[in-house]
């Protein structure tokens, strides 16, 4: 199902909310945001909604909503669902109006929700990317922009050409930045727990913060770092944090099989916990 609040009106279905002179379907000028309801908790869910706010900031464009107003929208929405849900949150903002440069007084928003159940802490295969992330003077890499997904979803049809389900894309200077599609977390060969440090070529997500915080309050150190490519090729455990599957273990990297180990068994524990909290 899918619920949206466009125009001061909830609607189910994939409702229209475009037109074609629009700047944002010309010229790409729109940011969103993800975020999860998941039987009536939803996490983190303020900073998911600030983050639009200044995501469309980067972009030129004013969100006509505040956080406090977006967060009632939401809560309302999620109340039209079944207590049991799992549900995506997405807000978005975009220009409607412009030549080159939007008019920002002219954002437009829309907030929707939908059905999405948190997936099996099964596990998914990655290769190594042969695209790269953009550096913080190429791109808005600090907004979480639709125009980025464009090389996200090149990194993925590679991926899915080669036989895997996520791909690990490098920085300008070839060091791990993430996968595709989620931030990297790995324990390495001597046990260290890495992850990339932000550089300024990736979306350092709230997510992966939350991971760092709940593994640190657990005792286990968290090192933000350079991380190379080749050490990905000896790692204990590689894994993923992000909004949609919150923590979910690589269980296959190019050709070598890995086990879903202790420590991303441990942050998907803690972050559930911390969940249920909220």
């Amino acid at each position: 199902m899918y619920l949206t609040y466009f125009k001061g009106q909830w609607a189910e279905g994939n409702i229209p909310l475009f037109g074609a002179m629009d700047h944002s379907v010309w010229l790409g000028s729109s940011v969103f945001d993800g975020a999860r309801a998941v039987r009536g908790h939803m996490p983190d869910l303020r900073l998911h909604l600030k983050r639009v706010v200044q995501s469309a900031q980067q972009l030129g464009l004013n969100c006509p909503y505040t956080v406090d107003e977006m967060e009632a929208l939401v809560r309302e929405g999620v109340a039209r669902f079944p207590a049991d849900a799992e549900l995506y949150i997405r807000p978005l903002v975009f220009a409607a109006d412009g030549f080159l440069i939007p008019d920002a007084d002219k954002s437009g928003f829309a907030l929707t929700l939908f059905d999405a159940p948190m997936p099996a802490f099964t596990g998914f295969s990655a290769c190594l990317s042969t695209l790269r992330r953009p550096d913080a003077s190429m791109a808005p890499t600090d907004a979480k922009a639709s125009a980025l997904y464009a090389n996200t979803t090149r990194a993925l049809r590679e991926a899915k050409e080669r036989g895997f389900d996520n791909a690990v894309v490098v920085d300008s200077r070839g060091n791990v930045a993430e996968f595709a599609s989620s931030n990297l977390f790995l324990v390495t060969a001597a046990g260290e727990v890495a992850t990339p440090v932000p550089n300024g070529t990736f979306l350092a997500g709230i997510t992966r913060a939350r991971v760092i915080s709940l593994l640190e309050e657990a005792g286990v150190k968290v090192v933000e770092r350079t991380v190379e490519p080749a050490e990905l090729d000896t790692a204990l455990e590689i894994f993923s944090t992000g909004n949609y599957g919150k923590v979910t273990p690589c269980v296959r990297y190019e050709g070598r099989t890995l086990a879903v180990g202790p420590i991303a068994t441990l942050a998907r524990d803690r972050y559930l916990a911390y969940m249920e909290r909220e």
